[in-house]
């Protein structure tokens, strides 16, 4: 039973970053009808943002310390940082351990920012165009952020560690024990998802984003302006995947090929749950990543070798051919 147990919560945590780039990704599909395959680029970002305020808490400048001598006699070089001078050497060291936290509030304007460009700047152009251009158009998009990502940041994974205080393992249930960062994981991704969903359900705006995606022309014969609403659900989007990125740094290294790694699970997530259905993205999120997470297993890799690597799209092609629209698609949709 613990065994059991153990498989459910890796799956979950597996599901949880499924679940937070499909919810993304099904709300531009939702919205603006794109197929948007930079998004797992956008999550790649979110965790170098991660990285890079790690990196600016660990700027330092040297002075010389003459307690100090190398085998020479010579006083040596110290490098102390920024925090620690103008914060204290206890506080500024705390400020450098828990620097993922403080990254979801740095990456939040910078997601934003990044997806109201990418939208205006060149997905609007492709709102009529077929799917295939807008494959076309936004792979080679996440190929050149990922080159970008690679130019200024290097090939080789960047450690971003979770805090000292989280970084061991918890007891989540009797007999059972689980690295504590991906309870945390878990949890931050309950409260994303329930917090986008709220904000579709109970405000003016997300009711109105709603009906827009359920009849776009009517809505704009009303005089709403839904092509902003719009614009602005690509940020949220954008920025969903990216405190995806910056929590899931401390779990994977960053890396620049991090969102090629996750693009194709999630749109087989999204199929799977549904196009244009938010809670099947969810559901399908956490549900795959619970069968992929049993299908690693010794038993079960013993029994069908490389079972762990095809599950997810074995799942896809029976539901593909047994309910094309998915899950919790819309009727008429991929059908």
């Amino acid at each position: 039973m613990d065994a059991f147990l153990l498989q459910i919560l890796n799956g979950l945590d597996k599901g949880s970053a499924y679940a937070l780039i499909a919810l993304g990704l099904t709300l531009i599909f939702g919205t603006l009808g794109v197929v948007n395959f930079a998004h797992g680029a956008l999550f790649m970002i979110g965790a170098f943002c991660a990285v890079t305020l790690q990196r600016l808490f660990g700027l330092s400048f040297e002075t010389i310390d003459e307690t100090q001598t190398d085998f020479l006699g010579n006083p040596l070089k110290v490098k102390t940082p920024y925090v620690e001078a103008w914060f204290g050497p206890d506080f500024g060291a705390t400020i450098i351990d828990w620097s993922v936290p403080p990254a979801i509030l740095f990456a939040i304007p910078v997601m934003l920012v990044i997806g109201y460009v990418m939208e205006r700047g060149l997905i609007k152009h492709f709102y009529k165009r077929p799917h295939a251009d807008q494959i076309l158009v936004t792979f080679g998009l996440a190929i050149v952020l990922q080159e970008v990502i690679k130019y200024y940041y290097g090939a080789n994974p960047i450690q971003t560690p979770a805090p000292e205080a989280l970084s061991g393992v918890m007891q989540v249930l009797p007999g059972v024990v689980y690295p504590v960062w991906r309870v945390v994981y878990f949890c931050f991704a309950v409260l994303i998802i329930g917090g986008v969903f709220a904000f579709l359900q109970f405000t003016t705006f997300g009711m109105v984003v709603r009906a827009g995606m359920a009849d776009r022309e009517t809505v704009g014969l009303l005089g709403i302006d839904i092509d902003k609403r719009f614009t602005l659900m690509f940020g949220l989007a954008a920025a969903v995947a990216g405190l995806a990125g910056v929590m899931y740094g401390p779990i994977n290294a960053p890396n620049y090929h991090m969102g090629m790694d996750f693009l194709v699970l999630s749109f087989v997530v999204v199929v799977v749950g549904g196009m244009g259905s938010l809670p099947g993205a969810v559901a399908a999120g956490f549900l795959l990543g619970i069968l992929e997470s049993f299908a690693s297993t010794t038993w079960a890799t013993t029994t069908i070798p490389g079972i762990n690597q095809i599950i997810i799209y074995l799942v896809a092609i029976i539901i593909l051919l047994t309910r094309p629209r998915g899950l919790m698609g819309r009727k008429g949709v991929m059908e």
